[in-house]
Parts: C-alpha cells; structure tokens; sequence
C-alpha cells in the first residue's frame, strides 16, 4: 500500500470513438502535480469551460455508463480509463478531451493500463490520505443488487454475478493489495446480451458499439437470417455463434470475464470518492446506479474523516 501519492512519468495520447455518442475523441492522459486529484478538460468547449473533477458529486446518470456534470459541461463512460487509475494507485493527471465521451477502445482498461505501466510511476512529496471506514456502509436496490463496505486495513473488492443466464451462469471475481491489475482487471471487455441490442439503439445508446468494443452474449441459437442481419449492421462478413454462447468475432480473455469487468467497473465507479479507500468490498449484481450510490455515501464519510485537517 502506497504511503505517498503518484502520478504518471509520461504523457499519453488516445484516439476513438465513444461509446454512445459514437463520435471520434482524442484525448491525452497527462502527468498532475500532487493533490491535484484527476481532472477533465473538455478543450473542445474552449479555455473558459470548467474543469470537471472527478468526483462523484457530479454524477448525473448511470445509464450504461457513468457520466459527470459540472456547470454544464458534461464526460461520459469514464469508468474504464478511471478504473486503469485507480486499479494502478495513480492518484494526479489531468484528461484532456476533444469531445464528450472516453473513448471505448477495445472496451477494457487494457490499452490505458499498457501505456502506463510501460513508463511506471512518479512518486511525489505528498502522503496518501486513505478514507478508513469506522463503520459497515450498505446498500440494496430494487433490481436486485446488493453492495457492502466493511472495515478493514486495506482494500478489496468481492464481486459476484448472476443473471439467470446459462452462458454466463454465477460468477465470481476478486481484487486485492497484490491483484497484477494490468495482467488480470484491465483486459476485461464490457459485455451485452444480444436480446439488449435492440432497445440500446432503440434508446440513443451504444452509437458507437462495434464488435470489437464488447463482448456479445447469445443465450440461445439463432437463425442465420438474424445473423446475417446483424453482420451487416456491424460491417463484418460473417457472424456465428460459437458452442460457449457468444457471438464469434471474439474469444474469452477469461472464463470469468464479464465478473471481472464488473470488478473494473467497480473500480472505476469508486476511484470518483476522491481518496483511495481502506475497507473491503462484497458487491452482488452491482452496477454504475449502485456503484455511484455507495460512492456518494463514502465521500460523505471521507469529507467529515479529513475536515479541518
């Protein structure tokens, strides 16, 4: 566990698209001074927009994505690029983007985590100020989904899933003080049932969903007809489902991935408490709605644990 805080020694530069608005984005990930936190720059909205920290207190929705708003300047689907900093114990960077969205990339942490660990870290003259819980935080919501925080001396997380699906069955994923993060986390892709795709279009969402930024999960077999359907709408040749219930265009990084993403999510989702965290953390079915919702209650916490100091 780090004493001091850390930013990054180089400076990284990304292009893509973003996930839901499906526009292209160019965005550097750069090295912060210590207690400058991590912080979005929309340079597209010209000198006088407001930085957005983030933080929690600035989540305005949680659809598919964690998305933050300050004074109308808004960053969507930030969780992947926050969880790579978080999961890395990079405390200092500034974010700058040309657009609204993070790009979605390969849909995991991995391209993020790969460029930062090739150059390491930079520690600074600036102690950690972890949140040490004194008490259980707990939270249940109507879908389902169920999260606690213990106490404890470090930090951990225990993620389970479960959707009633046979391809995806209950799964389980855990990360603690010696997780190799960048080798076990990162590359975990975001995933969707194919019964989602429809109504995602239907809804404004996933403009800039390919088959090379997710995981496709096909419960049952389908007519060829569909897939020929969908092979057109994603511009590749052919589709098929492969034996293990996923669409063919890609293959299991792990055979817990989707738990494992879900963990990544967590991450990403908790980094926005602003102080690294000493507690452990059992998620069932978690979510960015639940996520954010223990957050929130967490920096609450933190902002009474380091008042006046």
């Amino acid at each position: 566990m780090y004493t001091n805080q850390h930013t990054l020694k180089g400076k990284y530069e990304f292009e893509g698209k973003g996930l839901h608005t499906g526009k292209k984005v160019h965005m550097k990930v750069e090295p912060a001074p210590k207690n400058f936190g991590i912080q979005f720059k929309r340079c597209d909205l010209g000198e006088d927009a407001p930085m957005v920290e983030a933080c929690v207190d600035y989540v305005s929705a949680t659809a598919r994505g964690t998305t933050l708003d300050k004074q109308g300047v808004t960053v969507l689907t930030l969780e992947h690029l926050m969880g790579a900093l978080y999961g890395m114990h990079i405390d200092n960077a500034l974010i700058t983007l040309d657009a609204p969205e993070v790009p979605i990339l390969d849909g995991s942490a991995k391209p993020y985590a790969d460029a930062f660990s090739k150059d390491g870290l930079q520690e600074q003259n600036a102690p950690r100020k972890y949140l040490v819980l004194d008490r259980k935080v707990v939270c249940r919501n109507e879908k389902g989904s169920e999260m606690v925080v213990l106490p404890d001396d470090h930090f951990s997380i225990d993620v389970m899933i479960d959707y009633n699906s046979k391809v995806v069955g209950c799964q389980y994923a855990r990360f603690e003080t010696d997780t190799d993060f960048v080798k076990e986390i990162a590359p975990c892709r975001t995933f969707v049932f194919l019964h989602e795709l429809e109504p995602l279009f239907k809804y404004n969402l996933i403009k800039g969903g390919d088959l090379d930024n997710a995981l496709v999960i096909v419960e049952n077999p389908v007519p060829q007809e569909e897939l020929n359907r969908l092979a057109s709408i994603f511009n590749v040749k052919t589709l098929e489902r492969v034996p293990e219930g996923y669409l063919s265009h890609n293959s299991l990084r792990f055979q817990n991935e989707c738990a494992r993403h879900k963990l990544l999510d967590v991450l990403g989702d908790f980094s926005l408490v602003g102080y690294p965290i000493k507690g452990k953390v059992i998620a069932y079915k978690s979510g960015h709605s639940i996520n954010t919702t223990i957050a929130r209650e967490l920096r609450t916490l933190a902002k009474r644990q380091f008042a006046g100091r």
